[in-house]
């Protein structure tokens, strides 16, 4: 079928569905940049043109890169970077007892400075979103019990910088 015979309704759905598939991308490929950075200190804007020229939407050993929201992407990088010092002080708070951020490691330290991020500076995604995109960021490379552990901070710390915000999976 092609796009002129569906309904105007049929195409807000898909693109309301590609912006959200673009969105996850950036997400992801932020914490891939954050880590990054965090292992070699690549400058924030070399870090950002690398990956707008050879990653997204690039064919990569033979498998087709996704294209991301770059706008978005480029203020998940720049603005976790330019407030990690708040971030880590707000994550601090909902690690457990005995719990600091030297124990975690650095991509997981990524995943909670991004989606923490994500949660104070970026009130057009809902909250559950947040949660539920970061939760499958970890699940990429982690195993359930770490999974479960990104799911339980974010959770906590969105109602606690949210707390009249229902959740909700839109974003």
């Amino acid at each position: 079928m092609s796009s002129r015979s569906r309904s105007p309704s049929s195409r807000g759905r898909e693109a309301g569905a590609e912006a959200r598939r673009r969105r996850s991308v950036a997400r992801l490929a932020a914490v891939q940049a954050l880590y990054q950075q965090s292992l070699v200190g690549t400058h924030p804007a070399k870090l950002l043109n690398e990956f707008h020229d050879h990653r997204f939407g690039e064919v990569i050993e033979g498998d087709q890169m996704a294209d991301a929201d770059r706008p978005f992407f480029d203020d998940l990088v720049s603005g976790t970077l330019a407030r990690a010092d708040e971030l880590d002080q707000l994550v601090t708070q909902f690690l457990g007892a005995g719990w600091s951020l030297d124990r975690l490691d650095r991509l997981m330290l990524q995943i909670l400075r991004s989606g923490a991020y994500e949660m104070i500076a970026r009130p057009d995604v809902p909250r559950g979103a947040i949660v539920s995109e970061y939760v499958d960021v970890a699940d990429a490379f982690y195993p359930k019990a770490e999974v479960g552990f990104v799911n339980a901070l974010l959770d906590r710390l969105g109602k606690s910088v949210r707390p009249d915000v229902q959740p909700d999976i839109g974003g």
